[in-house]
């Protein structure tokens, strides 16, 4: 069984930073996309940063230039390293993962998301 454990999360004031790490466990194969998400009281979860395995990375337009989302692939981590902090990225924050592991002895692909970390920016 895989499992995601996020840490990092906290409070901070605007214009600080933190810096959330996303560790993956269990009989893995590969990790193709990781990718971390937030989701803000009473809105949809959103996409905020996601990378390949090969370190190609995306961003959503409000948090370009402020975040940085990287991994390091021999210890099935991902990382997002944020600065600049606004109150409007206050929420919780989750990563996720498309990862090859086994299942019964043979390959799965599957979706995995990690149990979310609370981010919050006071102004």
């Amino acid at each position: 069984q895989v499992q995601l454990v996020e840490s990092g999360g906290g409070l901070v004031q605007a214009g600080g930073s933190l810096r959330l790490s996303c560790a993956a466990s269990g009989i893995i194969f590969s990790i193709n996309d990781m990718g971390w998400y937030r989701q803000a009281p009473g809105k949809q979860r959103e996409s905020v940063a996601a990378i390949t395995s090969g370190g190609i990375t995306n961003y959503a337009d409000s948090v370009k230039g402020r975040f940085t989302i990287s991994r390091d692939n021999a210890k099935n981590t991902v990382y997002l390293q944020m600065n600049s902090l606004k109150p409007e990225d206050t929420a919780v924050y989750y990563c996720n993962a498309d990862v090859v592991a086994d299942h019964r002895g043979s390959y799965r692909r599957s979706d995995y998301w990690g149990q979310g970390t609370q981010v919050t920016v006071s102004s």
